[in-house]
């Protein structure tokens, strides 16, 4: 076995030491680094199955090693919690044979692999529907989504708990010599904390326009967490309608105390919450917090004929459009797109409004591509894509009407 990986080894090395990306076409460019990447996803699996396997004998602390992850951290240069996670995951491959034949198909990242098998051992139902989810979204909706699925068959107040007793704030300067700060605590607390922030975040960011700058979004970020930390009690209050701390529950659960299978209990970009949460949180006069109360999967709105959506309009898209409208985009949504064109409705019905991120916004607006038809996430196409509204209303009108009987 050792020796036709060898030989494997040496065609992919020759072929690396041969490759000259300038005298391919982008097209053949392209075709390339999609079937790199499944040659590095088996290979990674591969690695991640030899590593458990080791683990499991006395092998991996001959180097004196503190753990299986610093032995895999050392010997392939990663970082010592994705060699972990990786370990973990291929742990629980065994048990998942679909997506164990995905991973060593090249079909999945290892960082899919382990969002997979993570919510998969708490719910085996989720496979088929997370294993599907990794061929055409993101890898943060992926996770976004593994997380709901797994909270639904966890206990949340347990869960929640064991959150809290482990928050931290922790403090290093990089060996690149730039200060580096991590925090880690429950989705409430980020979520307030990010509800101060993000009004500081816009002055920063039309300050710096006025003045012609432009920067990362990230920086900008930085500079409003600095000032954030210098201005004490006086925080700018968000603009009306721009809520940041949605917490979305079905009405079922909150009047039973805990969710469901199917039922959500959450809030929107931070992760699901016990109920005991939800009304802490409800009971707090707070004009950075709203709720929204479902019944069954379906939440609807008043249509109103202003050009921009109410306030409570906006609480329910930034439930339903956490991240951009477009499949396999995890940018925060930033813009509300009407469907159908406000010149020519004059009506802001909450369910004719996409959410979109400015780049996609953008596309969208000056390059003409479209979500296909339904609502909340969906494919987001060009035009010249069948499944383009424009192409799916012109092969209607010109399909030939049905005979007679």
């Amino acid at each position: 076995m050792c020796q036709k990986l060898a030989g494997l080894e040496r065609a992919v090395v020759d072929f690396a030491s041969g490759f000259e990306p300038a005298v391919i076409s982008a097209a053949e460019a392209e075709k390339v680094m999609e079937r790199a990447a499944r040659i590095e996803h088996a290979a990674a699996a591969v690695k991640a199955l030899a590593a458990a396997r080791m683990s499991e004998t006395e092998l991996w602390g001959l180097g004196g090693d503190r753990s299986p992850a610093h032995m895999l951290a050392r010997r392939t240069g990663q970082t010592v919690s994705g060699a972990a996670q990786q370990l973990e995951a291929a742990k629980k491959l065994k048990n998942h044979p679909k997506t164990a034949a995905a991973a060593r198909a090249g079909k999945l990242s290892p960082q899919q692999t382990a969002a997979i098998t993570d919510a998969a051992s708490a719910d085996p139902k989720a496979e088929n529907d997370l294993l599907a989810l990794a061929a055409r979204a993101s890898l943060g909706e992926l996770r976004d989504e593994a997380a709901r699925r797994k909270a639904a068959a966890e206990d949340q107040e347990e869960k929640h708990r064991r959150i809290h007793a482990e928050r931290h704030v922790r403090s290093w300067t990089g060996p690149d010599g730039a200060w580096r700060l991590s925090a880690s605590g429950p989705p409430e607390c980020g979520a307030a904390f990010m509800a101060r922030l993000q009004p500081i975040i816009d002055r920063v960011f039309k300050k710096a326009r006025a003045e012609g700058r432009h920067e990362p979004l990230e920086a900008y970020g930085f500079d409003a967490l600095m000032q954030l930390a210098q201005c004490g009690d006086e925080v700018p209050k968000a603009r009306a309608g721009t809520t940041k701390v949605l917490v979305r529950v079905d009405f079922e659960t909150l009047f039973r105390g805990y969710a469901a299978e199917g039922e959500v209990c959450e809030i929107a970009g931070f992760g699901p919450i016990p109920v005991s949460v939800v009304n802490e949180i409800l009971a707090q006069p707070d004009s950075f917090l709203a709720a929204v109360i479902t019944k069954g999967q379906k939440l609807t709105g008043v249509a109103h004929l202003g050009r921009r959506p109410t306030a409570a309009q906006v609480s329910g898209l930034q439930w339903l459009y956490p991240t951009c409208a477009a499949e396999g985009c995890s940018a925060p949504a930033r813009q509300w797109d009407h469907r159908e064109d406000w010149t020519r409705t004059h009506r802001t019905p909450f369910d004719g409004i996409d959410g979109f991120c400015c780049h996609d916004h953008d596309k969208k607006t000056y390059q003409g591509w479209a979500l296909v038809d339904g609502v909340g996430k969906r494919a987001f196409v060009p035009p010249d894509d069948p499944r383009h509204p424009n192409n799916a209303a012109k092969d209607d009108r010109e399909r030939p009407p049905p005979r007679a009987a």
